[in-house]
């Protein structure tokens, strides 16, 4: 019986955890015959061997021989494996492969949601997004850009597709970072049917890339032009270019909800080192800011690299917050709590600002167009940046809501 083709996927090794190696030799007749090497193959040898099978039906594969070396991997990632290998052997992917839904996608999340923390978690990394939910992060990013090797990138969509469908990730908005445009297209496609809450555009420089996005999830998922966005868009600036096009990136689409700045690429075309203290790209965060404000979306900073300094996360994430920035990205789940904390507002703030809004609503009920408060007089803007402040301090859960 000859082999026709062969591929492989997944990893290997003594080291490798919630994950597993997968051989797929196409042949000509034989039907399937899978081999399964596990050491708990004795409680769930049955159970992987049925998710290969179905798997490979699932591609219309009837012939094959089927090496699976499991280290722990749960069925999402099984499938996911199996699938990548079957392909790169030249199956031809004409059937649905993909695992029964087992999380509910809830409706498309509010424009306008906390967006505190977005912890990354790499594409190809299923062990890392198994539990990431329980650190009670904003966001989730499954990643399939720069976590990814240019190698493994059809295997990392496959993996994160699955994931979407599988894994509960709790209140966190689901969000995933494709490729470098033109290979961010072919991540669409393969995830833009399960609905992710949001697409971030790394290294955006212009309103183009993001139209043309925002025009391929629509045809994806056969939503006219004229419709309200099915999935959210935020690009990333990480070139001069991309910072001086800020506005025009941010109010390209109705569905550009926020903003946000990759340092690293950034410094890295400027030429210069990145600091603690971001002093050299204040310029292109001050910009950002105000672009994203002009264009009615929410700004968000970039990540703090250093997870074991978590007095200089503090620091940066409080100068992000004065800066206008609404949260920022992370890179470990240690850094969640850290930058909730330094994007709330204090408990004196709270106060005085609901002081302000109390006054303004007795002003406004008896008529009075000066809102006073005590001896002082208090501007339209102090009180709008009042009501802003209480309505953020209720959404973060830190005053109750109205009437509750």
């Amino acid at each position: 019986m000859a082999v026709a083709r062969r591929g492989e996927a997944g990893r290997a090794g003594d080291d490798v955890r919630s994950d597993l190696h997968v051989v797929v030799e196409i042949t000509d007749e034989g039907g399937l015959e899978i081999e399964v090497t596990s050491k708990i193959a004795s409680l769930y040898g049955d159970s992987i061997e049925d998710t290969t099978r179905r798997t490979l039906s699932g591609l219309g594969l009837e012939n094959a021989r089927v090496q699976v070396d499991d280290k722990g991997a749960v069925p999402f990632v099984i499938a996911a494996r199996v699938e990548a290998a079957a392909l790169r052997a030249g199956a031809a992917g004409d059937g649905d492969a993909r695992p029964e839904r087992s999380v509910s996608r809830q409706p498309r999340t509010a424009r306008n949601r906390l967006r505190r923390s977005r912890l990354y978690l790499p594409g190809d990394q299923p062990k890392l997004q198994l539990n990431a939910g329980l650190h009670r992060p904003d966001a989730v990013i499954l990643d399939l850009e720069d976590s990814v090797h240019i190698d493994q990138k059809d295997a990392a969509r496959l993996v994160v597709r699955n994931a979407i469908r599988t894994v509960g990730f709790g209140e966190a908005e689901i969000m995933v970072r494709i490729n470098q445009l033109p290979l961010g297209l072919d991540d669409l496609v393969a995830i833009v049917p399960e609905r992710p809450d949001l697409v971030l555009i790394p290294k955006t420089e212009s309103a183009a890339q993001v139209v043309e996005v925002d025009t391929r999830i629509r045809e994806i998922l056969g939503v006219n032009a004229g419709a309200a966005p099915p999935i959210w868009i935020m690009p990333i600036l990480e070139t001069a270019l991309g910072v001086e096009n800020a506005f025009q990136i941010a109010s390209a689409s109705p569905a550009v909800v926020a903003l946000t700045i990759g340092l690293e690429d950034y410094t890295a075309d400027l030429g210069v080192p990145k600091t603690l203290e971001g002093a050299e790209s204040l310029f292109a965060r001050g910009r950002l800011v105000n672009a994203a404000k002009a264009a009615g979306v929410q700004a968000i900073d970039s990540v703090f690299g250093d997870v074991g300094n978590e007095d200089g996360l503090r620091a940066w994430a409080a100068r992000s917050r004065g800066l206008g920035f609404e949260g920022m990205g992370c890179i470990h789940p240690r850094q969640i709590r850290p930058i909730h904390e330094a994007f709330a507002p204090s408990a004196e703030e709270i106060e005085k600002a609901r002081r302000i809004v109390a006054a303004f609503e007795e002003a406004e009920a008896r008529g009075l167009g000066v809102v006073s408060l005590g001896t002082r007089m208090v501007d339209p803007p102090v009180v709008l940046r009042a009501q802003r402040l209480v309505d953020l301090a209720r959404r973060a859960g830190l005053i109750e809501e109205a009437g509750s």
